[in-house]
C-alpha cells in the first residue's frame, strides 16, 4: 500500500472516530426530534425514542469535519464560531436548536470551575477605558444598523406587552410609560437617565411630566441621535444629553429627584456593582427614587463566553440577590420589584423576526459572518428568556425612607400617558 493510501486510510479512520463521538453525544439528547447530516453525507435521526415517528424539528448540517474535542473544550464559543463561519448550518427554526441545547446541557462537558475563574480574573482587570470600549464596540456599530430592526423609538431593551397582539412599537412605548409611572414624577423635578440610549425616555419624560431630564451615554452614535431628537422636538430647555461616565458625573456633585437606568447595568461589571450604587447614592436626593431595569440570573456565574467574546465585551449579568444585597449597604429601601422575563422573550423574538427581514442589507454592509453572528445572538436571547432562569427585573428603591408614595400600585396603571 502506498504512503498516500495509508494516509487516506488514517484520515478516514479519524473522521469515523469523530463521527462516532458526535453520535454518542447526540444520542444522549432527549426531547425535540432532530436530524444531523454529517460531513460524509450520511443523515441520522436523534431525539426521544417516542418521537422517532415524528418529523424532525430541524436538521443540523456539518459542512466539514469538526474535531469534537475542540468543540467540547468550549462548546458555546466553538459552536457559535462554527455557525458564524458557515461550517455548521441549520435547516429549520434556529430557536429549536437553542431549546434542545438548553434542555440537554448535561450532554456537554465543560470545566465550569476553570471557566468561572477565567471570567472573574477578566472582570477584576476591567478598567473604565475597557468598559467604555466594550460599550462602543456594541452600540457604535451605527444608528443605521440598529434602525434596521428596532422599532421607531430605537429602544434596545425589554418592551412591556399588555397583550400578545401588541406591536413592538406599542410595547416599547408602554415600557417607557410603565417605567416613568413607577418613578411617580412631578412637574419641575430633575430626572437622570444613566445609559439613556437613543433618548426616547428622557424626551417622553419631559413632554408628559414636565420634568427636566438629563441623559448620559458612552456611545457617540447614541449621543448624536439623541441630540438630533432633542433639537427636532424643541426641548433644549428641558432635555440634555452628555457623553460621560456616570461615575465622573457623580464627582460633579449634581443631585436629582429621580434616577433611572434601563438596560445599562449589564455593562457595569461584577467588580463595579458597589461603585454603581455608591454613585447613585451621591446623586439622588434624600427620599428620591431610583429605578433599575436589568437582566438578572438565579445564581452568580460567568457570562456566556461566546456572548462576551463577540457581542458584549466585559459584560456581566448579575444575580437578583447580588443587586438586592447592595441596596441596604448604601441606605436604599426596596419599594417594588417586578419580573419581565416573558416580556423580554417576546421582545427579542420580535427583534429576531425583524432582523431576518433585513439580512440582505446587513450582509452588504458587514458580511455573511456578521449576519450569522447576530442571528445567533438574537435567537439565543429569545430562547434563553423563554427556557432558562435568565430573567429581567425592574427594581424601584428610595434613598432612605420615602413616606409619600401612594399606598397601592394603582397609580402605575391608572394614569399612564397614551
Amino acid at each position: 500500500m502506498s504512503t498516500g493510501a495509508i494516509k487516506e486510510k488514517i484520515e478516514q479512520g479519524q473522521a469515523q472516530l469523530q463521527k462516532s463521538c458526535y453520535q454518542m453525544v447526540f444520542s444522549r439528547m432527549k426531547g425535540i426530534p432532530f436530524e444531523v447530516k454529517y460531513w460524509d453525507g450520511s443523515i441520522e435521526f436523534y431525539g426521544d425514542e417516542t418521537s422517532r415517528t415524528a418529523n424532525p424539528a430541524f436538521r443540523l448540517i456539518f459542512r466539514e469535519e469538526l474535531p469534537l474535542q475542540e468543540m467540547l473544550a468550549d462548546p458555546k464559543v466553538r459552536f457559535g464560531e462554527a455557525y458564524m463561519q458557515g461550517k455548521i448550518d441549520v435547516e429549520g427554526d434556529l430557536r429549536d436548536v437553542f431549546r434542545l441545547a438548553v434542555d440537554n446541557e448535561e450532554a456537554f462537558s465543560e470545566d465550569l470551575h476553570a471557566l468561572l475563574k477565567g471570567f472573574l480574573d477578566r472582570q477584576k482587570q476591567t478598567s473604565k477605558d475597557a468598559q467604555v470600549e466594550g460599550v462602543r464596540y456594541h452600540y457604535d456599530l451605527g444608528n443605521d444598523f440598529f434602525r434596521l430592526w428596532l422599532d421607531d423609538t430605537m429602544s434596545y431593551s425589554c418592551a412591556y406587552f399588555r397583550s400578545p397582539e401588541d406591536t413592538l412599537h406599542q410595547a416599547q412605548l408602554q415600557k417607557i410609560d410603565h417605567t416613568l409611572s413607577k418613578l411617580n414624577l412631578k412637574e419641575g423635578e430633575k430626572l437622570l437617565d444613566i445609559g439613556s440610549g437613543w433618548g426616547w425616555l428622557i424626551i417622553r419624560a419631559a413632554k408628559q411630566y414636565g420634568v427636566k431630564a438629563m441623559g448620559v451615554t458612552l456611545s457617540e452614535e447614541q449621543l448624536k441621535e439623541t441630540q438630533r431628537r432633542i433639537d427636532s422636538e424643541g426641548l433644549n430647555d428641558k432635555v440634555s444629553v452628555r457623553l460621560v461616565d456616570y461615575r465622573e458625573l457623580a464627582k460633579e456633585k449634581q443631585t436629582f429627584d429621580k434616577v433611572v437606568s434601563v438596560g445599562m447595568f449589564e455593562h457595569v461589571g461584577k467588580e463595579n456593582i458597589p461603585e454603581y450604587f455608591k454613585a447613585i447614592k451621591s446623586m439622588l436626593k434624600p427620599g428620591g427614587l431610583s429605578l433599575l431595569h436589568t437582566i438578572t440570573r438565579p445564581r452568580e456565574g460567568a457570562t456566556n463566553p461566546w456572548l462576551e467574546k463577540y457581542i458584549f465585551p466585559w459584560g456581566y449579568i448579575p444575580s437578583f440577590r447580588e443587586v438586592a444585597w447592595e441596596l441596604p449597604e448604601h441606605g436604599f429601601h426596596l419599594l417594588d420589584a417586578e419580573s419581565l422575563r416573558m416580556h423580554y422573550a417576546m421582545t427579542t423574538d420580535c427583534w429576531a423576526r425583524n432582523y431576518e427581514r433585513v439580512t440582505d442589507s446587513v450582509k452588504e454592509r458587514y458580511g455573511e459572518e456578521f449576519v450569522r453572528m447576530w442571528r445567533l445572538y438574537l435567537t439565543g436571547c429569545s430562547v434563553s428568556f423563554e427556557r432558562t432562569g435568565l430573567d429581567i427585573h425592574q427594581l424601584l428603591f428610595s434613598n432612605g425612607l420615602n413616606n409619600k408614595m401612594p399606598l397601592t400600585r394603582e397609580y402605575l396603571y391608572g394614569g399612564q400617558a397614551g
